[in-house]
């Protein structure tokens, strides 16, 4: 795995990663920031979402369930002195599917947390992380 960062201005910067995608990346206002992008530390919290929705949605899918829809939400807490860790994650998991199995959910986001996630296992060495999960019938979630 690879990744490039090009600076452009004060804190502002163009993250390219080796699978040829770009993000910009810039710092809030009082940091130097011309609010261009998102926070590092946001990029980094969003990308262990993503992870563990990866993982959510491939074993649901594995466990044939006829998941239709995923949103991952997380909310973080910081160290209040350098450096800022993350001291707590909260993801909640809102999943939508046709007759979902409620045990078959949590073992999904279950696994997730203690064997696929790569990204939120590593933010547990610093992190208190949960979350909460809540089925719905049907296609879509709001």
């Amino acid at each position: 795995m690879e990744a490039r960062i090009k600076w452009i201005e004060n804190v502002s910067f163009v993250a390219e990663t080796g699978s040829g995608h770009t993000v910009v990346v810039d710092g809030a206002p009082e940091a130097g920031g011309r609010n261009l992008g998102a926070r590092p530390m946001e990029l980094v919290l969003a990308g262990a979402a993503a992870c563990t929705a990866f993982d959510v949605i491939w074993i649901l899918k594995k466990a044939r369930q006829s998941v239709m829809d995923c949103i991952v939400e997380a909310e973080a807490e910081r160290a209040t002195v350098e450096p800022k860790v993350f001291t707590r994650i909260h993801f909640k998991y809102r999943v939508a599917g046709r007759g979902l199995d409620p045990k078959q959910v949590e073992r999904a986001v279950k696994l997730s947390k203690e064997k696929y996630c790569s990204a939120t296992i590593m933010l547990a060495k610093s992190a208190e992380i949960t979350f909460e999960v809540a089925i719905a019938e049907g296609d879509r979630l709001d």
